[in-house]
Parts: C-alpha cells; sequence; structure tokens
C-alpha cells in the first residue's frame, strides 16, 4: 500500500514538472511554434494579461474565450509561470450608467475593441502589461479577417460565415498575444524613418499612420534632401506616396541604404488619380504618369509597377447623386466603385495570411522580374473578376456600361503588392565615376557598395493611400481602412502594422500567423434528425455503462470471495 502511494506522489510530481501535452489534432491546434516557445522561455518578470472577453456571453464568444484561456495558459506553461492572467468584467460593480460610460470611454481610448451583440455588450479584447513602467498594448481577439459565403460579385452582396470568423479568430491569437508580449519584453525597440522631401503627406492623412506606430516603435522623420540614411541606426524607411520626382542622388542614397542591411516600404501611386480630380471635372478624366524616377531602381530589386489601373467587381462602394427627393434635396446611393478593388491573399505568407480583404484606392498592377538572388512572395492581388485599364487610363464615374464592359472583367488575382527578401544588387554597380565613390564614403563613413553585404526585405506596394486615410469634416482624420458612408472598416491597418513588423523584428514570430484550426461543422440536417437519438445516447448511455460496471464488479467480488 505505502508502495503505492509513494509512486502516485512520484508520478503527481513528476506531471506538476512537465510542461508538455501530447496534441493528437491534425491541425496542431495545441501546439506552439518555436519560435513563440522560445520567445516564453526568456521572460524573466512577470507578464499580466488582462482578458475582457468573458461573463455571459454568446456561444461563438464563449467558445473564443475558452480558445483564449487555454492559449494563454500554454503560454505560462513555457514561460516559467510568469504569465499572470486575469478574467475580469470591467464595470462589475459599477451600478451607475454614468461610471460605466466613463468606465468603458477609458478602455476605448486604451484600444479596447466593442461589440454590441443581442442588446448586450461585448469586449473581444485583452490587455498585456509588463514591469508597469510602460503603457499597455492591446489585443484585438477577433480575426483581423472575415470570412465570407459564396456569392454573386455582379448580383448578390457577401453574406459572413460567422463560425468560420471567429474560427480563424482562434488560429490568430498565438501570433497576437506572441507579439504584444514580445513588444513589451524586447531590449531593444527598432527605430522606423517617415521619409519625406519628395513631395511625401505630412498632414492629417497621414495622421492613423502616426498614431499606430508611435507606441510600439522609435518613430522619426527622414528628409532624403539632407542626408543618407543609416541602416545601422533606421531599421526600415517608409515610403509613402511620394509625388516630386527622384533625383539620382535621392536614388544612390536609398540604393546604399538597401546596400547596407536597410529595408524599405513602399507605397507609390505610379499614375497621378484622385477622387477629388474627378469631383472637380465632368465626370471623367485621364490619369497621368507622376513621373517619379523609381522605374530603374525598384526594376533592378526586382519589380516594375505598371502604369495602368486595376479594376475588379468585388469592390467597395461610393455614395453617388442618382437625383433629388421629392422636397428637392439631393439623393444618395452608394454604388459598386471598380476602382477600389477589394485585394485579400491568394499564397500562403507570413503577412497577409489570415488577413480580412485591404482597401485600395486606384491601385496599379506589379509585375515580378528577374533579380537575382532575391525571392519574391505576392502579398495581396485582387480578387477573380479583375481587369486592367492601360495608360492613358480614363478614370470615369461610369467605367461599367454595358454587358460588354463586364465580359472585359476577365482577369483574376492580379498581383497589387510584393514582398522582395534576398540580398540585393546595386543599381549604380560600375556606373559612378570615383569622385561619386569617394563622396559616399565621406558622407556616410562605409565605402560604396555594389551588392548588398547582408539579407534584406522590402515590401513594394502599387497604391499610396492604402496607408493613408480619409478626413470628416464632423469627426476629423478616420481611421485607415475606412471612408466615409461605408461603415466598415478594412484591414489595411493589419496589413501595415504586420509589413512594418515582419521588416523590423529580427525574432520569427510570424510564422504562426501561418496556423490554421480546420472548423469542422456537424451536419445541420442529420443534426435536426437525429437530435433525439443522440440526446438519449448522451444521457442514458453513461449511466447504463456505470450501472453495468457496478453490476460486473459486484458479481466479480461475490465470485472471488464466495466461500
Amino acid at each position: 500500500m505505502g508502495i503505492a502511494v509513494l509512486a502516485l506522489i512520484a508520478i503527481s510530481f513528476a506531471g506538476s514538472k512537465l510542461n508538455q501535452r501530447l496534441d493528437l489534432t491534425e491541425d496542431k491546434r495545441f501546439t506552439l511554434s518555436p519560435s513563440t516557445i522560445r520567445m516564453l522561455e526568456k521572460i524573466d518578470s512577470t507578464v499580466k494579461v488582462e482578458v475582457f472577453l468573458t461573463g455571459e456571453l454568446p456561444a461563438d464568444y464563449k467558445k473564443l474565450s475558452l480558445a483564449t484561456a487555454d492559449i494563454l495558459e500554454s503560454f505560462n506553461s513555457y514561460a516559467n509561470n510568469q504569465i499572470k492572467v486575469e478574467f475580469i468584467d470591467p464595470v462589475e460593480g459599477l451600478a451607475d450608467d454614468t461610471a460605466k460610460a466613463m468606465r468603458y470611454d477609458s478602455l476605448q481610448k486604451m484600444g479596447i475593441v466593442f461589440e454590441q451583440v443581442n442588446n448586450q455588450w461585448v469586449l473581444p479584447s485583452a490587455l498585456v502589461y509588463f514591469k508597469n513602467n510602460q503603457p499597455p498594448i492591446p489585443v484585438d481577439l477577433r480575426s483581423s479577417r472575415k470570412i465570407y459565403k459564396q456569392f454573386n460579385v455582379i448580383a448578390e452582396e457577401p453574406q459572413e460565415d460567422v463560425e468560420a470568423t471567429r474560427n480563424a479568430a482562434e488560429a490568430l491569437l498565438e501570433n497576437k498575444f506572441a507579439t504584444a508580449i514580445d513588444k513589451m519584453t524586447r531590449q531593444d525597440v527598432p527605430t522606423i524613418a517617415y521619409v519625406v522631401g519628395n513631395g511625401q503627406p505630412t498632414d492629417l492623412t497621414v495622421n492613423d499612420l502616426g498614431e499606430s506606430l508611435r507606441n510600439e516603435y522609435r518613430l522619426g522623420i527622414f528628409n532624403l534632401k539632407e542626408g543618407y540614411p543609416d541602416a545601422s541606426i533606421i531599421k526600415t524607411l517608409l515610403m509613402v506616396k511620394p509625388k516630386a520626382t527622384f533625383t539620382d542622388e535621392d536614388l544612390l542614397k536609398l540604393d546604399q541604404y538597401v546596400m547596407n542591411g536597410g529595408n524599405i516600404i513602399w507605397f507609390i501611386d505610379k499614375l497621378h488619380a484622385e477622387l477629388d480630380s474627378l469631383k472637380r471635372t465632368e465626370g471623367q478624366y485621364t490619369a497621368f504618369d507622376r513621373g517619379l524616377g523609381l522605374d530603374e531602381l525598384l526594376f533592378k530589386y526586382g519589380v516594375r509597377i505598371n502604369g495602368d489601373l486595376v479594376q475588379d467587381l468585388n469592390c467597395s462602394k461610393i455614395p453617388l447623386v442618382v437625383g433629388r427627393n421629392p422636397d428637392g434635396s439631393i439623393r444618395m446611393q452608394r454604388m459598386p466603385w471598380p476602382y477600389y478593388p477589394l485585394l485579400s491573399s491568394r499564397t500562403p505568407n507570413p503577412i497577409s495570411a489570415n488577413l480580412d480583404r485591404v482597401l485600395p484606392i486606384f491601385p496599379s498592377s506589379i509585375d515580378t522580374v528577374m533579380a537575382k538572388g532575391i525571392q519574391k512572395t505576392i502579398l495581396l492581388s485582387t480578387d477573380s473578376s479583375s481587369r486592367i485599364l492601360p495608360s492613358p487610363a480614363v478614370v470615369s464615374l461610369n467605367s461599367v456600361q454595358t454587358e460588354e464592359d463586364l465580359y472585359s472583367f476577365n482577369r483574376s488575382y492580379i498581383p497589387v503588392a510584393v514582398l522582395l527578401e534576398g540580398k540585393f544588387n546595386s543599381l549604380f554597380s560600375n556606373r559612378l565615376p570615383k569622385s561619386v565613390m569617394d563622396s559616399v564614403k565621406q558622407f556616410t563613413g562605409r565605402p560604396f557598395l555594389a551588392k548588398a553585404n547582408k539579407e534584406g526585405k522590402q515590401i513594394v506596394v502599387a497604391d499610396g493611400d492604402i496607408v493613408t486615410n480619409e478626413i470628416s469634416q464632423t469627426t476629423g482624420p478616420l481611421p485607415m481602412g475606412m471612408i466615409q458612408m461605408e461603415n466598415y472598416r478594412f484591414a489595411n491597418k493589419a496589413f501595415f502594422l504586420n509589413s512594418v513588423d515582419y521588416l523590423s523584428s529580427d525574432n520569427s514570430l510570424f510564422e504562426s500567423r501561418n496556423k490554421t484550426v480546420v472548423l469542422r461543422l456537424l451536419n445541420k440536417q442529420k443534426l435536426q434528425e437525429q437530435k433525439t437519438l443522440w440526446q438519449g445516447i448522451n444521457v442514458l448511455l453513461p449511466v447504463i455503462v456505470i450501472l453495468l460496471t457496478g453490476f460486473i464488479f459486484q458479481w466479480w467480488r461475490k465470485k472471488q470471495y464466495s466461500i
């Protein structure tokens, strides 16, 4: 008897020390990625996580809450019990509506998101704290990707598949919490520089861009006209919607920054195509090339932004005047606008995988070209009903007028954003006199490089408006990815932040973004038909098994000990 007790104690002690569990699921939903485990094992101080998704919840959100608790428990087992988790109702104990409103307002300012479901407020959010010396990082537990049922893009409105969307949210929990914890616990904060000097916007149209980065990175402004960017200080350059031509000296500065290991994210409008220009004309104008002078440089790195406009029937809508009401007031209607095609990921990648649709405005197409040693990944492309308007591209309010026009949307998955990775070759190799190369060394303290001395990354997006925001006359700057009267926020901000993270972080946490959790739904018709049968089995079968086991045990006991 004593040996059995000691064995039980030994097994319990060994079990408490093991942080592994057997994952028998086909999609490995309970297995953390190696990069997440490495990050967690380095945590040496307490990380506090407050989860607000609790209480009486709808079934789908209850499932998400349980999945959140499960993933954080897994985190804690690898982090030497340094992850302290608390599920809290932020307004518990507050009877006064004013006090509740003030509490909700303070949480909203911290980045907490709210949803109203059946007249009930649900907070699918969490806050991550570390050492109480910096603002907490909010985590949106919802999926940044909405999944839609099959629909006809011409005749039908898309309908969300709510079950699939919630399931996609579970697949992203590991990456979201791992990224938040890494940002809170990292020792070195990368420096991101917003480039100016070539007509880049510095007004409120980039308000959300700045607000999105300033709490997570060292964000600065770099004037390309005043010096060479230093790749040892600036991790990533942001090139957003330049309007003025780049000189050879500008290109040389950017080129040598890349050769020294710097990363660049390009958001480029190849053509001048703006909705404001259309409003000032009689419903039609010709989009023209901005003449930025970037073509040769980008071609050398492996891509070509074409001088065209991309359209797709799966698109956003804009408000247009369609007539007048009986009282004489203008009647507005939201109409599909093919110049605003909805973009998504068509190939597995660490940036736009599992993202909702991204909204561009007058995008162009991108071609990949031969560049030795450079790996190219398509990040965003159009849907399956696309067409290209070659330059000179005419922008018109009524670009689709006849059935023949509809038939011209016969292209699929036109690339708009590309990731480039590898050791880039200089555009200026064997092209500069010695005096210019000497001046490069004089200004930078480093010799001119004809080939990159380390691996680099670039993201080229053939639209500048993906990361700008509209400005409402009543509420001010809108969030990135939202247009007036659309009442929907697209995944522009998530794509932008993922792009910056991928280029600026030295960890490999992005490998968990490709994680998928397969949604295995029951056959609802069979479920309805056989509901009573399975309810009976679930209720009665366990009772029968227990009674049968007891009967067999008593029979064996009597037989064993009877005289």
